[in-house]
């Protein structure tokens, strides 16, 4: 495992609202198309890059595998002291955020964790609120535990019940009574809006976590309440194809990312604060969108495509549109998800690494590529680890792969 030097649409499938073949999905994503030429790089060639914060400057530590899944690790999150991951076969697991506590325990090869919940559909994403998961699913459910003791000091003793699946009984038999709420999936079949009816492929939070969205291959966004888990909104046809990818600014602003090439922009209308409408199309990938992060004050968006490009798009004038400035190029293949922290942008790629790229203004300095994947990278995430001193700022990644790994990476960087 080591640095090495500087020097994919997930699903595309039109008319996607019938079931998905999970085979099918899971395997497009790796698909490479050439990468984007038309869009400037913003990566400092060596020459040009500060001697403080080139790759020799730049130190890791490849922290032992976190091993306990046995199918592909599909999605990965942080909440507090503890890292939770989803797997192809529907199991969800915790983990101490940071596992190693001594230099004895960095000899071990198997860390300890705890089994949350298992069997209920491969996990595609998973977000946090107080004492609840929600997890979305390939079975095109939306999945809320309960963790019954979080102040539990240690986490292989919490409990988690299985407390609602969105949409809620209630929710469904109320929408089953009117005809108005009836669409159709497919010829001679329908459903009420409040379902998803294919994979539901990306969750995320609003600022003050009173909504959920959602997204889904089959080409909807809906907006769930948290408190309730009723079902809002759903925006359907948002897009032409799967939709893969979702990002939420604080201002408001909601990110989808899609099989279609396109990145649309929603936001909530003045006339009624309880609708989105859509504010701008972003087009300028020349392939399926695979990952969406947007930088911590939400001026800059990342995008990961199957092109190998990752375009970065900053906020220019009008309603919430954004302006692409330039691409990060350097994976061989294509870019399946994206991670941002403080100044740092985290990219994994089918070609089985993971890329560390610091944000100086408009350039980006590409300090590290990650190899240790025997497979493609399929989900990141990453925090500061604030047992840092003043001479250098240290940052965790989590990266989990469809090798079934989690591998952890302690990244220095020179202050």
């Amino acid at each position: 495992m080591g640095v090495m030097a500087c020097p994919p649409s997930f699903h595309s499938k039109n008319g996607s609202q019938s079931e998905s073949n999970p085979h099918e999905s899971e395997s497009n994503f790796l698909l490479s198309l050439p990468s984007l030429k038309s869009v400037p790089s913003l990566t400092l060639q060596p020459h040009q890059q500060q001697p403080s914060l080139s790759i020799s400057n730049t130190h890791h530590r490849f922290l032992p595998t976190l091993k306990g899944h046995n199918s592909p690790i599909s999605s990965l999150t942080l909440a507090g002291k503890l890292l939770y991951t989803g797997s192809s076969d529907g199991e969800i697991r915790s983990w101490k955020r940071n596992p190693y506590q001594s230099e004895s325990d960095q000899g071990s090869s198997t860390i300890l964790n705890n089994l949350v919940a298992s069997g209920e559909g491969a996990v595609k994403s998973l977000v946090v609120q107080a004492d609840k998961i929600f997890s979305a699913h390939q079975d095109r459910k939306i999945r809320v535990w309960r963790i019954n003791n979080s102040h539990e000091t240690d986490h292989r003793n919490q409990k988690y019940t299985h407390l609602a699946t969105l949409p809620t009984l209630g929710d469904r038999a109320l929408k089953l009574l009117m005809p108005k709420n009836q669409v159709q999936i497919r010829r001679h079949k329908s459903c009420t809006w409040v379902h998803h009816v294919d994979a539901v492929s990306a969750l995320a939070l609003s600022k003050d976590e009173s909504f959920l969205y959602s997204v889904s291959w089959d080409r909807t966004l809906k907006i769930w309440r948290t408190k309730d888990f009723k079902c809002l909104e759903s925006l359907t046809n948002a897009h032409d194809d799967a939709i893969n990818a979702l990002a939420l600014s604080h201002d408001g602003h909601v990110y989808t990312g899609s099989a279609d090439r396109k990145i649309k922009v929603w936001k909530k209308t003045s006339e009624d604060q309880n609708k989105h409408s859509l504010v701008a199309t972003l087009e300028k990938h020349n392939s399926g969108i695979n990952a969406l992060a947007l930088s911590s004050d939400g001026f800059v968006l990342y995008s990961g495509a199957c092109d190998r490009s990752i375009l970065v798009w900053e906020k220019g004038g009008g309603s919430g549109g954004m302006e692409v400035v330039g691409a990060l190029r350097g994976h061989k293949n294509s870019i399946l998800c994206l991670a941002v922290v403080s100044d740092l942008v985290c990219s994994g790629s089918a070609d089985r690494t993971v890329r560390i790229w610091r944000r100086l203004s408009r350039n980006y300095n590409c300090l590290a590529v990650l190899d240790g994947h025997r497979g493609p990278v399929k989900c990141l995430t990453a925090a500061i680890d604030h047992r840092c001193n003043a001479s250098e700022k240290v940052y965790l990644v989590y990266s989990g792969g469809l090798d079934c790994d989690i591998m952890v990476w302690q990244i220095l960087v020179p202050s």
